[in-house]
């Protein structure tokens, strides 16, 4: 399962350094290629120049916040059908709703722990084929 985990290319965008570090480190620790990014237009920059197979983002970024750069991944031909999985420390019915609507595929409220990271990845790969 790792050979194949290893063809997998995930973005993590995240301004907070110590949350940034524990995300890509369950994901390597799952077998994926990991890159980061800490902010939007940085995010956006690698996404344009990798081959990324899913995008993890937070909402609350400097510069350019988390729905900005949904929007625009979601309206590129290249980039929008790259599964987003937007995180948040808000639990807003609201904004789960919105990011939804605006294409992501999952939503998940920080802290989160190791498992559900890993659970909501390997589904939303699962389902993309």
């Amino acid at each position: 399962m790792a050979k194949q985990r290893s063809r997998e290319l995930i973005l993590v965008v995240e301004d907070e350094p110590d949350i940034r570090q524990f995300l890509c480190r369950v994901l390597e620790l799952e077998g994926y290629r990991v890159l980061q990014a800490g902010g939007g237009e940085e995010g956006l920059k690698i996404a344009r120049a990798n081959p990324i197979t899913m995008l993890l983002l937070d909402l609350r970024l400097p510069g350019q916040d988390g729905w900005m750069v949904l929007k625009q991944i979601k309206s590129s031909p290249k980039l929008r059908d790259i599964p987003v999985i937007m995180l948040t420390a808000s639990v807003s019915e609201d904004q789960q709703d919105r990011a939804r609507s605006m294409g992501a595929a999952d939503y998940l409220v920080k802290p989160l722990s190791a498992a559900s990271l890993k659970k909501a990845v390997a589904r939303i790969l699962r389902s993309k084929g």
